[in-house]
């Protein structure tokens, strides 16, 4: 295993879906506990929302208070509702020192691009236009180059995930954005699959 690799986690559905973020104690303590062992190969945690929550401050503030009394580690948020790109949100996220995600295809141009707290700059990418089927062609892929390489002087950390793996598009796609990033920055810029869609 190469010595730069990490794992990203992502929480379960029975957080964020199921439970929609409120009265998680238990649950979000049980997950830590199991991610405890990947040790220092453990990277951001991501918290995808249902493109059906709304942003509630209380309930935001609530469970990242939460989150964060817990664990001091790298967490990124990947809402899916508009009411999330506001200032009050984005201010919420990084008084949490949370990272919002840059995800394609986005529902609002401020979607594309990360958000939250500026340690880290993760993207996850679905495929477009047709979710985790499309690839992505060379164009899209030196966009999102473009992408990370601002994001590069930045952050301390940038992630590229790729979600679009339902008929193996994601490898070539993690490999080109690899190679391009080679010589990015001396800053990790970790390209990578998602374990599942969704």
């Amino acid at each position: 295993m190469p010595g730069a690799f990490r794992f990203a986690t992502k929480l379960p559905k029975q957080i964020t879906h199921e439970r929609r973020l409120v009265g998680v104690e238990k649950e979000l303590t049980r997950f830590l506990s199991e991610i405890e062992g990947l040790g220092d190969k453990r990277g951001p945690v991501l918290v995808q929302l249902p493109p059906s929550l709304e942003y509630s401050k209380a309930t935001a503030q609530a469970f990242f208070k939460l989150f964060r009394s817990q664990s001091e580690g790298a967490i990124v948020c990947e809402p899916r509702h508009a009411t999330w790109f506001t200032p009050e949100a984005e201010n919420l996220l990084r008084k949490h020192q949370i990272g919002r995600v840059a995800a394609d295809p986005s529902l609002i141009a401020s979607a594309s691009v990360p958000g939250g707290s500026r340690s880290i700059a993760y993207f996850r990418w679905h495929g477009s236009p047709h979710m985790y089927y499309s690839n992505y062609d060379e164009a899209a892929l030196a966009d999102l180059h473009e992408k990370i390489h601002s994001a590069a002087k930045e952050a301390d950390a940038v992630w590229c995930i790729f979600d679009n793996t339902a008929q193996g598009a994601a490898i070539g796609n993690a490999l080109s954005i690899q190679q391009r990033n080679a010589a990015l920055s001396p800053k990790p810029v970790i390209s990578g699959l998602t374990g599942s869609s969704g």
